[in-house]
């Protein structure tokens, strides 16, 4: 694994092709910094300090915890891009940007799968939800959640490592599937293909498999009984629509970036080196990251800002901040003008 990576650092076949994906990534990593800390911050504060406690608002809440804290640790990234993949930053924040990543795929995925899960259960069994819904439950189901996040993400804190290349004098940051130093033994080197293995393969069916086969089956369930229900049915034209674009963005996002963990795999797998394979790989990770990356920033949008509650929230807050600032303005104009009257009458008296 990590003589791959030094071959690929040193002799790179495609050199002008990888600067140029490299300042895409730079750009849009910093995109999504930008737009995941200030969308999922405003998220935040509006579900968690604004809006009535509702079951709704603490899956939003804890979705936009999960994208806030990867979206806040993408500047890391970004650095290690700009310094020629050189990581300055010690091997225990290697280790510990690499888990968030993770963390953050599996709690919000797993997150999605719940929101599905619930919108299904509240509008086919409107009764039972109405009984048995409430915000306890919720806040208990995402602190299962998020634990069950950080188990499966745990593996990647002690599967990732540094090394300096003397040769670039540059610090890697990079998976190391063997833990012992000795990469070079062939029992190592077997290993280490073994664990990217499972890895891989666990990630593709549990990032990604078990959670679309969940959340087209939850609306799919939802479609067939709005459709089944005449006054619901006249009613579903913006639902429908809502449903549509959640299932296409979940795929369009997370499939390319599974699909191409396998075929980066099957690279590792070869006997020889195939040139196709080097080439769709040079061009399609960076590209497959930064579409899955950017769901950190969709995830506000597609779940929270289309809610009629929630951006009559924002925009009572907004007009309440800007009426205290016109306040504030007003209030200093005021005092400034009386300063202003009284010295001319002292001057007057003078």
């Amino acid at each position: 694994m990590l003589r791959n990576i030094k071959r690929s650092l040193s002799t790179s076949p495609y050199p002008g092709l990888k600067q140029s994906l490299n300042t895409m990534s730079i750009i849009v990593y910093s995109l999504i910094f930008l737009l995941g800390v200030v969308g999922n911050g405003v998220v935040i504060w509006v579900t968690g300090f604004k809006m009535k406690k509702t079951v709704n608002t603490v899956w939003y809440l804890h979705l936009a915890v999960a994208d806030f804290i990867f979206a806040a640790y993408l500047p890391l990234n970004v650095t290690y891009k700009i310094l020629g993949m050189h990581w300055p930053f010690g091997k225990i924040m290697c280790r510990l940007n690499t888990m968030v990543l993770f963390l953050h795929m599996f709690a919000s995925v797993y997150i999605l799968v719940v929101i599905s899960v619930d919108r299904c259960v509240s509008v086919v069994w409107p009764v039972w939800a109405q009984n048995h819904r409430n915000m306890r439950k919720a806040s208990c189901v995402s602190l299962c959640v998020w634990i069950l996040a950080f188990i499966l993400s745990a593996p990647c804190f002690f599967f990732r490592n540094t090394e300096k290349v003397f040769e670039k004098g540059k610090i890697l940051c990079f998976n190391s599937y063997a833990i012992f130093d000795n990469y070079e033994l062939p029992s190592v080197i077997q290993m280490q293909r073994f664990r990217h293995q499972a890895m891989i393969i666990t990630r593709f069916f549990l990032l990604f498999v078990v959670p679309f086969t969940v959340i087209v089956s939850c609306y799919a369930a939802i479609i067939k009984h709005l459709k089944r229900n005449r006054v619901l049915a006249s009613k579903s034209s913006r639902p429908l629509k809502i449903i549509a674009a959640i299932i296409i963005t979940f795929f369009l996002c997370w499939a390319p970036f599974h699909i191409m963990s396998l075929i980066e795999l099957v690279k590792f797998r070869a006997a020889a080196p195939n040139e196709t394979l080097v080439y769709v790989i040079a061009v399609g990770n960076p590209l497959t990251r930064s579409l899955a990356f950017f769901t950190s920033c969709l995830n506000p949008l597609l779940y929270v800002f289309m809610g009629q509650d929630f951006k009559k929230e924002i925009r009572k807050s907004i007009l309440n901040w800007l009426e205290t600032a016109f306040q504030d303005v007003e209030a200093h104009s005021h005092t400034y003008s009386k300063t202003e009257d009284t010295s001319q009458r002292k001057d007057n008296q003078i």
